[in-house]
């Protein structure tokens, strides 16, 4: 199991850029899967992207082009490079962990990961 913790959220204007980290603690990082997803009030929680033990990267349609992905295995970390904001990315953003074996493309589904950080407000005014 990992322990995640998420940071860098804020309040942005539309337009505007933000960086969330997501730093883990625990063995083994480099065998995980990793994710974010967000949950913005009232709605379900949805996939924004994800990054496999390759790195392979995989985007939701709504932040395809804005959004970067990336990890660190050395510092065990995360990161959701996030540019041309708009009020709809306003949400929690959550960082999400999956053990999978190394040829396994990263899931998509929320269900499927079993680790979880708190998760960091972001807010894009209009």
């Amino acid at each position: 199991q990992l322990q995640l913790v998420e940071s860098g959220g804020g309040l942005v204007q539309a337009g505007g850029s933000l960086r969330l980290s997501c730093v883990a603690s625990g063995p083994s990082f480099n065998r995980y899967a990793m994710a974010w997803f967000r949950q913005a009030p009232g709605k379900e929680r949805e996939f924004v992207a994800a990054i496999g033990r390759s790195g392979d990267c995989y985007y939701s349609d709504p932040v395809k082009g804005r959004f970067t992905i990336s990890r660190d295995n050395a510092k065990k970390a995360m990161v959701l490079e996030m540019n041309s904001l708009k009020p709809e990315d306003t949400a929690v953003y959550y960082c999400a962990a999956k053990s999978i074996i190394l040829s396994v493309r990263p899931p998509i589904d929320v269900g499927q990961y079993n680790n979880w950080g708190q998760g960091t407000q972001v807010t894009v005014s209009s």
